[in-house]
């Protein structure tokens, strides 16, 4: 899927479509857990014209407000499109519940999985679920999709969710609603403000989608990726590994589409084959801003694919492609992706165009748009566009009808995080500038979903003030990294190490364990074992961390195991690890919140 739709960021453009009367046909409540969180079930058609029948069930919701005065009903909207919102936001976890709470004070929060995700009739297409998560769907596998869903497919637009909002909202029996909006969930907000404005408190947007965004190219994204990846090498530590990191990721991606990688990595099935393409590579990047494993990896990694090595980018791809949400329909569905996405448009050919003639449509548009339309990568970055995505799904004949109306002027903060590689910081600054109280936040240091990514706290305080009436600042300090940036990986080591080379190397090592664990525990596992470069295992658990023979370099081997005593930022492991190899006998480590505080060399 392109540009990562299941980690919430990028959504489809099109013009904002004109609500019908979104009345629920019916709406039960009940007790669904502890800590007073209450279940809806709201009714609504499937097709607000009736022409097709049907009804979808939203599976809705709410954690009333138990503490202080009552300030009103803010919805929370989850990204993708794909993303079911009651799911994302767990509302029933106490911790999840507290955080809300905390920004939120005096708040109803309300949480319910759109039409087509999660508990709302999930739509599933298990030929698009088991595609390679780094590839780009063939049109064949996307028609097929479009098949199998048959007519009901053209009713999943922003327009038909956006008319679900209103439903819950009169099913609640509120006026008005305040939204709290990640990523394409933005757009929604967005939609429902144009298409309900009267019903609209204030706006809480979080790494923006316009609704004019992104366009068929993904041509906004592709432009701002050099100068937001300047960003991601800001210390010294990560100028030392790639001195020009961004001009390195245009390099390979480029070098990439005549020639991809190709290896084997070891992994939980043995050995994984893996064909890292282009696209397959920018996938990767842009993952990397709402992973901080990742970020902290990348550099060294494409460092060494550039000078020949491509190993760590090749084990990084495996391990970002494993388990987790990404690849249970329940949390992400891949199907409304597309459902979502090939509905809004817009698209260089018409409704009418043939499938068979859509691919010659679209290179045309590209050849008649300007050379930068595509940054500075070649054409084989079209594929990563919305329109390739579409190219085998059928034009919408139904759906609502298109509006434009005026937004409502209420207060509105829009959050933007300086290493957001997926809905770039100009995105929300054009959004801003169409509320009168409208006010552009960005934390420095952070990525995609601001509010639960910024370690400083920062947009946290400013986002709970600004709740409470007061004006936020317009940026946030750079925030620090959960793990530093992994050194460049050694070659070339001699066949004996001396005990500070062996220290060294073992310090080295133990920076690549703690990014892989953050990058495996970012798949949603609980558990994951990981592979060292050259040979050995990583098992990553939410407090701790198992080494078995761990290694980067065929010189030294890593076993032990490793406490989070420190849960950053940076993170910091407490614990002891045996050094082996590279000579005779072993170095016995002590660490203490991720530092070696001694170590003692046992002869043998």
């Amino acid at each position: 899927m392109p540009l990562a739709p299941v980690s919430a960021a990028v959504a489809a453009a099109g013009l904002l479509l004109h609500p019908s009367p979104a009345v629920a046909t019916h709406a039960a409540s009940s007790s669904c857990g502890k800590h007073g969180l209450v279940c809806m079930t709201v009714t609504v058609p499937l097709d607000r014209s009736r022409a097709v029948p049907g009804t979808i069930g939203l599976h809705v919701e709410v954690l009333p407000n138990t503490d202080g005065p009552r300030r009103g009903v803010i919805f929370l909207v989850a990204g993708g499109p794909g993303q079911g919102s009651a799911r994302a936001f767990e509302l029933g976890n106490p911790t999840t519940a507290t955080f809300f709470r905390t920004i939120f004070p005096g708040w109803t929060l309300v949480a319910y999985d759109d039409r087509g995700t999660g508990s709302s009739g999930l739509l599933d297409c298990p030929a698009v679920d088991r595609a390679d998560p780094s590839a780009v769907l063939s049109a064949s596998v996307v028609a097929g999709c479009a098949d199998s869903l048959g007519p009901a497919r053209d009713f999943y637009g922003t327009a038909d969710q956006a008319d679900d909002m209103d439903a819950v909202r009169q099913a609640l029996a509120v006026d008005k609603i305040a939204i709290y909006a990640v990523s394409y969930g933005t757009k929604l907000a967005l939609a429902y403000a144009s298409a309900y404005p009267d019903h609209v408190e204030r706006l809480l947007l979080d790494s923006v989608v316009p609704l004019d965004r992104p366009d068929p190219f993904t041509t906004d994204e592709l432009q701002a990726l050099p100068a937001t990846l300047a960003n991601y090498c800001r210390t010294a530590g990560c100028r030392a590994v790639a001195p020009d990191f961004s001009g390195d990721v245009v390099a390979l991606a480029n070098s990439l589409a005549a020639a991809p990688l190709h290896g084997s990595v070891p992994s939980g099935r043995g050995h994984a084959a893996i064909r890292l393409t282009a696209a397959g590579f920018l996938q990767l990047v842009f993952d990397a801003d709402l992973e901080p494993g990742l970020a902290a990896e990348l550099p060294a990694a494409v460092e060494a694919a550039r000078r020949g090595d491509p190993q760590p980018l090749l084990r990084l791809d495996e391990i970002d492609d494993q388990g987790g949400p990404v690849s249970s329909p329940a949390a992400i569905s891949p199907a409304l992706y597309l459902a979502t996405t090939c509905h809004d448009g817009p698209f260089p050919w018409q409704p009418d165009t043939p499938a068979a003639d859509r691919p010659g449509v679209l290179q045309a548009a590209l050849a008649a748009g300007p050379t930068s339309l595509l940054g500075p990568f070649g054409p084989w970055a079209l594929t990563l566009g919305t329109a390739s995505s579409c190219l085998g799904w059928p034009t919408p004949t139904a759906g609502a009808a298109v509006a434009a109306n005026p937004l409502p002027d209420v207060p509105v903060l829009a959050l933007s995080g300086s290493l957001d590689l997926r809905t770039p910081t100009s995105w929300a600054a054009s959004v801003i500038t169409q509320f009168p109280q409208g006010h552009l936040l960005v934390a420095g240091g952070v990525g995609h979903s601001v509010l639960t990514m910024d370690t400083s706290g920062c947009s946290q305080r400013a986002v709970l003030h600004w709740m409470f009436g007061a004006t936020p600042p317009t940026s946030c300090p750079t925030a620090t990294p959960l793990v530093t940036t992994v050194p460049a990986f050694p070659t070339h080591l001699p066949a004996r190490l001396t005990t500070p080379r062996r220290v060294t190397l073992a310090e080295q090592t133990l920076h690549d364990a703690e990014a892989i664990w953050l990058l495996a525990l970012g798949t949603g596992d609980t558990s994951l074992m990981a592979h060292g470069l050259a040979g050995g295992t990583l098992t990553a658990y939410p407090h701790s961390i198992a080494l078995s023979r761990y290694a980067i370099t065929p010189g030294l081997r890593l076993t032990g195991s490793l406490d989070l005593t420190r849960t950053g930022p940076p993170v910091g492991f407490t614990g002891y690890v045996v050094a082996a190899g590279g000579g005779v006998g072993y170095e016995l480590l002590e660490l203490k919140d991720g530092r070696v505080i001694r170590h003692v060399h046992v002869p043998g």
